[in-house]
């Protein structure tokens, strides 16, 4: 069965997003910045095979076509992420959660993490900054240990793997791909992006 792909977003609100990018950028550059990850990273979604697609967003964004949209719920990103998986699980049917900081990511990417699916109960994808990008759940039920595990930190990615085998999973590991927080970030980033993507255009 083809997997749910979540897309875990902010509205690209100046002052609101990728804060970490000022200085050098201006708050308004800054969310150009992300609006334009975001619409990278919605289109290669819409591109990838999916039994659906779900934009749970903080704030006001519109879903593409075709998509559904959730509001995200709850405080820490750990509890917004659990009830992102909660609020859009469907019995029986896997789920993939990524976010929108690694507009690099490709539609091979998604399609390797729904075929390790079949074979595994979750899927995790390593960010460099000890963080993830991608994870996926055979059973979205299993997102219940995101409540406690604290996000943004160097060991996100080791406790969110630990406590994943921690409830007997077999977990497969994603390529490791760099996710887009700082200035020198964006600039690594967009050179792995195709020239016209929106987000190489909006860092250059």
């Amino acid at each position: 069965m083809n997997p749910r792909i979540l897309v875990l977003a902010k509205a690209p609100v100046p002052g609101r997003v990728k804060t970490r990018l000022c200085p050098p950028c201006t708050p308004e550059q800054a969310a150009a910045i992300a609006a334009a990850a975001l619409a990278d990273t919605l289109d290669t979604v819409t591109a990838a095979t999916a039994g659906s697609r779900v934009l749970v967003v903080d704030g006001e964004y519109p879903a593409p076509p075709g998509w559904t949209a959730f509001g995200q719920r709850g405080g820490p990103l750990g509890e917004r992420i659990a009830g992102a998986f909660e609020d859009t699980r469907t019995p029986g049917v896997p789920s993939i959660l990524i976010g929108m900081d690694t507009p690099q990511l490709l539609v091979a990417h998604l399609e390797t993490a729904a075929r390790m699916l079949a074979t595994h109960d979750a899927v995790l994808g390593p960010a460099d900054d000890g963080g993830w990008w991608a994870l996926g759940l055979r059973d979205p039920g299993h997102a219940t240990v995101l409540r406690t595990i604290e996000t943004s930190t160097a060991t996100t990615g080791r406790q969110t793997l630990a406590a994943l085998r921690g409830r007997g999973l077999r977990v497969g590991l994603l390529e490791r791909l760099r996710d887009v927080d700082t200035a020198a970030d964006a600039r690594a980033v967009a050179a792995l992006c195709p020239p016209i993507s929106r987000f190489a255009r909006a860092v250059c």
